[in-house]
């Protein structure tokens, strides 16, 4: 486990697993003990350790498991953790019949742009970012207006992003047409929405903030990648 911020609502844990290093999110809604898995990658005994120290008594309780989108490297664990726990599954819907046949799993439940996601008390905003897969989500949680835990920020936003955006640019993209794409969602949908506070919490490699990455848009732009 690489690391766990403390907030008012939930408890965010982020474990890097894999031999991509791919980081993985467990939020644990502090009210009634719900679990979220963003991304079960990799290593599901470490994923399953984590789901058991984040449950009330150690009994193990996982709600939801998200898959932010396709690539085998963001679903190696994801039949071992279904399996364990009986949880919830969800992807976005353009990548839901290819998640399933890549892990063997039943289709997860879609994923549309501007759907909410409950979790115990918890609420996430999806974000349909497409580009890096045709059915990439993002997930927003945004810190209540009274938070007061020590380190949080009233209406502070924590944007998982999976693979479609990460500190110095968007995810790789296949195309011309995909890349616009990627670009043109990251414009609209998260740059002209959010605050330059937004903490960036991507699939691989350390989190960033939505001010650090801004004023390059142009440069990404340019660049074509």
């Amino acid at each position: 486990m690489t690391g766990a911020l403390e907030l008012d609502a939930l408890v965010l844990r982020t474990l890097r697993v894999g031999p991509m290093d791919n980081d993985a999110y467990l939020l644990t809604c502090r009210a009634t003990g719900a679990q979220l898995l963003v991304d079960a990658a990799a290593e599901p005994d470490r994923l399953l350790d984590a789901v058991r120290a984040g449950s009330p008594g150690g009994t193990p309780r996982l709600d939801l498991v998200v898959t932010t989108h396709r690539h085998a490297d963001h679903l190696g664990a994801l039949a071992a953790v279904l399996a364990a726990t009986g949880a919830r599954h969800a992807a976005g819907a353009d990548d839901a019949d290819a998640v399933a046949a890549a892990a063997g799993t039943s289709r997860p439940e879609p994923l549309r742009h501007g759907d909410v996601l409950a979790v115990g008390a918890l609420r996430l905003d999806v974000l349909a970012l497409r580009g890096h897969t045709p059915g990439a989500v993002a997930l927003a949680l945004t810190e209540p207006d009274d938070a007061r835990a020590p380190g949080a920020v009233p209406g502070r936003v924590h944007l998982l992003t999976g693979d479609s955006l990460f500190p110095g640019g968007p995810g790789r993209t296949t195309s011309p047409a995909a890349f616009d794409a990627l670009m043109t969602d990251l414009e609209q949908r998260v740059f002209a929405r959010y605050r330059d506070d937004t903490r960036v919490l991507p699939g691989h490699g350390l989190p960033t903030t939505l001010g650090a990455e801004r004023p390059h848009l142009g440069e990404w732009r340019a660049r074509g990648w």
